[in-house]
């Protein structure tokens, strides 16, 4: 519980080592802090963020941002407020990019009795443990003890969401992919196929009873025009037809629209369908986290209930090859249970270490695999290290491969609905990709699943069916 007030540390309270800190998340919002800071005419030095910012994927902060933070701890714990700033070195030592985890540390190292100045190490480091900022700071601390109102702290951003934005635009480049729209009934089908012709992603086959299209796009109240239509007389009817488009190559990537999970991969998975590989099929949420650094993918949290050891091999190489496809040369696969050691009587914790060996042994490629890890140690170097973690992966995974269904589903939706995560969905496995998204996702949820969908066949497949002239 955040507290109503904050109380100062008066210089006699001081001691050496005292240390305080606070996190905060990069933004990229201008917008100000109510949190008391400690005052003075400390001018920070000018970094060079504009011209490194297309050297990353996301914006560069100003790095003057980092140096506020420290500002803040000094201001609002220690000493607290009521400081007054006297000088401020600071060095930059990495670029602080939009989505970073930031902790900014204060720590006493010198304390002067008869002018009640103290020096303290200044610090700010990154998610992955990092410092990009060091420094000190020299304050005068404050002689009395000072209540201030607390301001609750601010919240992670929701409406950053640019690594997809940037997947978009790279898809936009490539050549059109035909792509078959299976039984698109509803106005939201419709929508989004419209929009992803219109965003230069795919050119839609509307597979579904031609009465139902037309009365879906005339509820949506879109147009049509240019777009092919395949008669199918009912849902399961339009999914076995899906199948011949693939199986003729008039179509490389499958979309589903307003039929069940379960009737589309039935058809797929059918005896005789010849989109089966060796492979099992299996379901990636891939994750847009605007707390986290990178983009995130959890596997499998809609098709495979409860996995085998086999099944969740490959459900780790399809997540694998997704990412390296989309430019990961070697994704870091954190394999997620309840906690980080080996535990007999808990088979996610067996199967982790299994897959880690597999992994170690070549039977998985082109990963970094490493479990069991429990999730604060898979995305938080600094929740690793207060274990001992000692880990490639801890901290830095861009794969979570869950325990079961359940857990991957409950998992994939918090970072959703809590923390602001944008979503795509896409199946792997099958000899063409499928974007399989929900009724409830928003239309930015499904352009980035075809935009993801539309980089696996220009990228990864050069030779499949389907591409548009």
């Amino acid at each position: 519980m955040v507290p109503s007030t904050l109380r100062n540390r008066t210089f006699d309270e001081l001691q050496l080592g005292d240390t305080a800190s606070l996190v905060r998340v990069a933004s990229g919002d201008k917008s100000e802090s109510d949190t008391p800071v400690a005052t003075g005419d400390g001018d920070l030095p000018p970094d060079n963020a504009a011209e490194a910012t297309s050297m990353f994927n996301r914006a560069v902060m100003n790095g003057a941002w980092a140096g506020t933070l420290i500002s803040e701890v000094l201001g609002s714990q220690l000493p607290g407020p009521g400081t007054s700033y006297l000088a401020q070195e600071f060095r930059f030592l990495k670029p602080v990019l939009s989505g970073d985890t930031i902790t900014a540390t204060v720590r006493v190292t010198e304390k002067s009795p008869a002018s009640r100045v103290v020096v303290l190490d200044t610090t700010c480091s990154n998610q992955k443990g990092e410092q990009v900022l060091t420094g000190t700071a020299t304050v005068i601390a404050p002689a009395r003890s000072i209540e201030w109102p607390a301001t609750p702290p601010s919240t992670p951003p929701t409406a950053h969401h640019d690594r997809y934005d940037a997947f978009v635009r790279q898809a936009r480049e490539l050549p059109m992919v035909r792509a078959a729209i299976v039984h698109p009934c509803s106005p939201e089908a419709i929508l989004a196929a419209v929009e992803v012709r219109e965003k230069g992603l795919f050119a839609p086959v509307l597979d579904a009873p031609e009465a139902r299209i037309r009365a879906a796009a005339d509820a949506a109240e879109v147009d049509l025009d240019g777009i092919a239509i395949e008669q199918a007389l009912h849902s399961h009817a339009a999914a076995a037809r899906a199948v011949e488009l693939v199986v003729s190559g008039e179509v490389a990537v499958l979309v589903k629209g307003s039929l069940h999970t379960d009737e589309l991969l039935g058809a797929i998975v059918a005896p005789g369908s010849l989109l089966k590989t060796e492979r099992r099929i299996s379901h990636v949420f891939a994750l847009d986290v605007p707390a986290y650094g990178k983009p995130l993918i959890v596997t499998d949290a809609a098709i495979n209930i409860q996995p085998t050891l086999d099944h969740k091999r490959d459900i780790c190489q399809n997540a694998v090859d997704l990412l390296r496809t989309l430019g990961v040369d070697k994704p870091r696969v954190a394999v997620l249970a309840a906690v980080e050691t080996v535990n007999a009587k808990m088979p996610a914790t067996l199967d982790a270490a299994a897959l880690t060996v597999m992994a170690a042994r070549g039977q998985i490629a082109g990963a970094l695999v490493d479990g069991p890890l429990a999730f604060d140690n898979a995305i938080s170097i600094a929740a690793a290290r207060t274990k001992g973690i000692v880990s490639d992966v801890a901290g830095e995974a861009d794969i979570l491969l869950v325990p079961d269904l359940e857990a991957g589903n409950m998992l994939a939706k918090q970072l959703i609905y809590f923390a602001g995560a944008t979503a795509a969905g896409i199946v792997l496995g099958a000899r063409v990709p499928i974007v399989l998204t929900s009724r409830s996702d928003p239309l930015s949820a499904r352009i980035a699943s075809a935009a993801l969908a539309k980089l696996l066949v220009c990228r990864g497949k050069q030779s499949m069916p389907g591409a548009a002239a």
